[in-house]
């Protein structure tokens, strides 16, 4: 039977418990080892670039890297590490990968722990590398700001391997044409041959949940208090594209000019526009009802 729901004001009512949640530091440890076989099975610049992204979280990020998962739940909110940088991001040491993290993470996923009550959910935001095997363990992946990424060969293997064995991937916050040029570039690189394409409003993966009946743009948090909502000149129309497997299910969702995670990230600030945050999140729980079932 497939869940519906048309209408919830699901910000609105979560707000408080959110900004106290955001605040909250700590995830609960690994219950069992990985497979046998999963580190054997990387090259040794695969596991250099493993360990790179590890080394990067224990120095910046100390009780996230050493607080990690546990195994065995049901939804992991991963979001993929990935080579790339630009302006702030880039000169703190981080990529552009951990845009908007792990703020916007938290509060999603405190947001879908309540409201999907049926999925045994990680709670804690789960970054992985796109090189590091253990990604396939997570079958949903977000990754933003890919205007700038500049995948390595491990990674392009690690992220092909990854929606080659069924994962599901939802990409997010990029701008603009030559922004869109890079990504399509890399997804080149990770699918030879299969095309993006435009994903229709009659299409399932905008009603699993909630109906979506159009594509509306996300503002980021400093755009959304001046009442301008693009980040790109000219015509920035929002656009949701896909790419399909071989039988005609999506892997890959792409949002492009639009900031998903930016409505997550400041939904309980009072001059983001709620209408855009509410849309936000329905629109993020449609893909992963989606991904889960597909």
């Amino acid at each position: 039977m497939r869940l519906r729901l048309r209408s919830a004001p699901i910000v609105a009512t979560a707000l408080a418990a959110v900004l106290a949640a955001a605040a909250v530091t700590g995830m609960t440890a690994r219950s069992d080892p990985p497979p046998e076989g999963v580190a054997g099975a990387a090259s040794a610049a695969t596991l250099r670039e493993r360990a790179a992204a590890r080394d990067w979280l224990l120095e910046r990020e100390p009780g996230l890297a050493q607080a990690q998962v546990e195994w065995g739940r049901d939804f992991y909110f991963t979001r993929a590490i990935y080579s790339g940088s630009r302006g702030w991001w880039g000169r703190r040491g981080r990529g552009t990968w951990a845009t908007d993290f792990p703020k916007a993470d938290r509060q999603f996923l405190f947001i879908l722990h309540r409201l999907l009550t049926m999925l045994d959910l990680h709670e804690w935001e789960n970054p992985v590398s796109l090189a590091d095997p253990e990604l396939r363990r997570f079958p949903f992946l977000y990754m933003l700001e890919v205007g700038y990424m500049n995948l390595s060969e491990a990674e392009i293997e690690g992220l092909r391997g990854y929606l080659e064995a069924g994962g599901f991937l939802v990409v997010d916050d990029f701008w603009g044409e030559e922004e869109w040029y890079n990504f399509e570039y890399h997804m080149s690189r990770v699918l030879p041959g299969r095309r993006i394409e435009p994903i229709p409003l009659d299409h399932p993966i905008f009603h699993q949940f909630y109906d979506i009946d159009e594509i509306l743009t996300v503002p980021a948090i400093n755009n959304a208090a001046r009442g301008r909502y693009t980040e790109c000149w000219g015509p920035c129309v929002p656009t949701v594209r896909g790419i399909f497997d071989d039988r005609g299910e999506l892997m890959v969702v792409i949002n492009h000019n639009t900031d998903l995670g930016d409505a997550w990230e400041w939904s309980e600030n009072p001059y983001y526009p709620i209408d855009r945050s509410t849309y936000a999140y329905e629109l993020a729980i449609n893909y992963i009802i989606y991904g889960l079932s597909h």
